[in-house]
């Protein structure tokens, strides 16, 4: 299973994304540069321009047509995700964390950090109101008071937006009102990714606290639980088999002192169902940060600490692998 190396970015991946059809692979690092790669090849087709600190998130619409991304330079950006021209930007007090294109496309949900004494808001703007970004006005603005958001989703058709907190919270959040329709707290430590099913019916959580977590995504209710050993950093479900793959890694500041193995960075395989491991693919030379199954399930990337994002195409033998209880 050889991979095929990704090599545009000279700081951390803190997000990779594939488009709906998985065509595209969008990934966005702790330096400015937003890329776009041809999946099949791991060929670039350019850069999105205009951030000027590090890209936190990035999202692609259902029909490829807009991009968005989030920074740490304060600001949100749409992007015509052809032509890679900025369509529109929004100042914010603090980075944005997260952001998301909603089912239709039109209405974009985003995240913004607590600090220098500002307080973490999910902001909603319709791009079907152009004024709303003129006047840098969302439609609708939630606080969130206790616990910054750290990773957040849109739920099923939209209705909500799934978020995983610093302290191990899950809220879920009315598009409409803004209520708080759902709590739970599962995790004990910070809640890095979260990533739905392909029909949105459930998503994973990865956290601090080394497991990752299946919920419901309407009702929240906790499924099944997957232990490791480390720190997750990224979880992701396989749209065609019962299958997650996990990526995360020991910090490199707690390496030395808490393990004579270096790191822990493999990508790790688990069943859905029986939530016993299965398989690990070595590679990355520092933690894995985010990692997303190819729509049609016969491939995966991963992008790490080094710099480096690597796809991975199946062999035939996981397409036909059959898990024996």
């Amino acid at each position: 299973m050889k991979p095929i190396l990704l090599q545009g970015h000279e700081r951390s991946i803190t997000q990779i994304k594939y488009n709906r059809e998985g065509d595209l692979l969008f990934t966005v690092a702790k330096d400015p540069i937003v890329n776009v790669w041809y999946s099949v090849n791991g060929e670039r087709l350019g850069t999105y321009n205009g951030h000027t600190g590090a890209v936190w998130c990035v999202d692609c619409d259902w029909d490829s047509r807009h991009v968005l991304t989030g920074s740490a330079d304060n600001s949100c950006r749409l992007f015509d995700c052809e032509t890679g021209k900025q369509l529109a930007l929004v100042n914010t007090n603090s980075a944005v964390r997260t952001c998301g294109f909603d089912f239709g496309g039109n209405i974009i949900m985003f995240s913004t950090d607590k600090q220098m004494g500002y307080q973490c808001f999910i902001n909603f703007f319709d791009l079907r109101d152009p004024s709303q970004i003129e006047d840098n006005e969302p439609y609708m603005k939630i606080p969130c008071n206790d616990s910054k958001i750290t990773s957040a989703v849109w739920g099923p058709l939209g209705e909500c937006v799934i978020a995983g907190h610093e302290n191990g919270e899950l809220n879920q959040f009315s598009a409409k009102s803004g209520e708080i329709v759902g709590n739970i707290k599962e995790h004990h430590k910070q809640i890095n990714d979260i990533q739905t099913s392909r029909d949105k019916t459930m998503f994973v959580t990865a956290s601090k606290d080394n497991t990752a977590k299946l919920f419901d995504a309407t009702s929240l209710e906790h499924l099944k639980t997957f232990r490791t050993e480390r720190p997750v950093n990224s979880a992701a479900l396989s749209p065609i088999y019962d299958h997650v793959i996990l990526g995360g890694g020991q910090e490199a500041m707690d390496v030395t002192t808490t393990s004579t193995r270096i790191g822990k960075f493999e990508a790790r395989f688990f069943h859905l169902v029986f939530e016993e491991e299965f398989g690990r693919v070595k590679g990355h030379f520092g933690p894995i940060n985010s990692a997303e199954f190819h729509p049609d399930g016969k491939s995966y990337s991963s992008g790490g600490e080094d710099g480096y994002v690597r796809i991975h195409n199946f062999d035939p033998q996981y397409l036909e692998f059959e898990f024996e209880a």
